[in-house]
């Protein structure tokens, strides 16, 4: 077994938070991974309150485990949310997109573990100023809304920014990166792109074929001219975005119209003309559909086998 800080800290068999992801991350994806021993987590992604009300009690009808909600902090009704996840009891939230500060003092009343995601040191600091019990230092390898510092550079550097635990995200899709977070300093891992393809995850089948016939080159980053970058799967959307992206006389507005409904599209229609299929350059690694727990099972105990071994290498 591998018992690193995360399980203490959330309670769990396995260091691992499967990733807020938006059209992905619903109640029977998180309440599957809580259930298997990690923590499952709720995309809230634009859900009002009581959207997000219905689906965390969908979840306990699901499981008795612990679970989490992701709220993006961009959302209209983020604060909605923020009050819902009191109301519900729910024990833990990460949140993206954003500073979640003016939330903070309600949920630490409320006795909720805050785990903000951060693309920088700076963030970092700043989120444990604010009472973050945790932060989720997430590279630009990931799948969706992304950063500019890879996994590796951003990890160890908001290790020796902050004291509170740090999770790393971002490229981590078996046992070898759960093993190389560790040795970066992590406390544990948030893993996205691994449980597109679990076998409780309800995306359409067209979007786990596309992630399970990926390459190492097969994502792309769009976005980047506006400021919000996303990674995705390398389809015609994402290509007619990029060159769209481009041309002297695109408008942000235009990019953000093109944009809307593309993820619903990709997960819940499997539209492959029209859909954004979002998943991390870790896509290439993942080659079966697996219950959620074989998923973690395999991954630590992979990890445990090769931090066992690493002695060897030191004289």
């Amino acid at each position: 077994m591998l018992k690193l800080p995360l399980c203490e800290l959330l309670n769990l068999e396995f260091p691992i938070i499967q990733g807020g992801m938006a059209w992905v991350a619903d109640a029977y994806l998180a309440a599957a991974v809580s259930n298997a021993g990690g923590l499952g987590l709720i995309a809230g992604m634009s859900m009002n309150g009581e959207q997000l009300r219905a689906e965390i009690r969908k979840a306990r009808t699901l499981t008795d485990k612990p679970f989490g909600v992701n709220i993006m902090l961009m959302s209209p009704y983020a604060s909605e949310v923020a009050k819902v996840v009191v109301e519900e009891n729910i024990p833990v939230v990460t949140t993206g997109a954003g500073n979640p500060a003016s939330y903070m003092k309600a949920w630490k009343e409320a006795g909720i573990k805050v785990l903000p995601v951060v693309a920088s040191t700076g963030l970092a600091k700043m989120m444990e100023r604010a009472g973050a019990d945790a932060v989720i230092a997430e590279g630009c390898e990931s799948g969706g809304h992304i950063g500019e510092l890879t996994t590796m550079a951003l990890v160890p550097q908001v290790c020796d920014a902050v004291s509170i635990p740090v999770i790393a995200a971002g490229g981590i899709g078996d046992g070898r990166g759960l093993a190389a977070a560790v040795m970066l300093g992590a406390s544990g891992v948030q893993v996205g792109t691994a449980f597109l393809v679990a076998e409780e995850c309800t995306i359409h089948e067209n979007y786990k074929k596309r992630v399970l016939a990926a390459k190492d080159i097969d994502t792309m980053a769009t976005g980047h001219r506006f400021g919000h970058p996303v990674r995705s799967l390398k389809t015609n959307f994402s290509r007619k975005y990029r060159k769209l992206e481009f041309e002297p006389e695109t408008t942000h507005e235009q990019l953000e119209a093109l944009g809307v409904g593309a993820l619903r599209r990709a997960a819940r229609e499997g539209d492959e003309e029209n859909g954004c299929f979002m998943a991390g350059q870790v896509a290439g690694l993942i080659k079966a559909i697996r219950p959620a727990r074989q998923i973690m099972e395999e991954m630590t105990a992979q990890a445990a086998e090769i931090l066992k071994g690493a002695s060897r290498w030191v004289r």
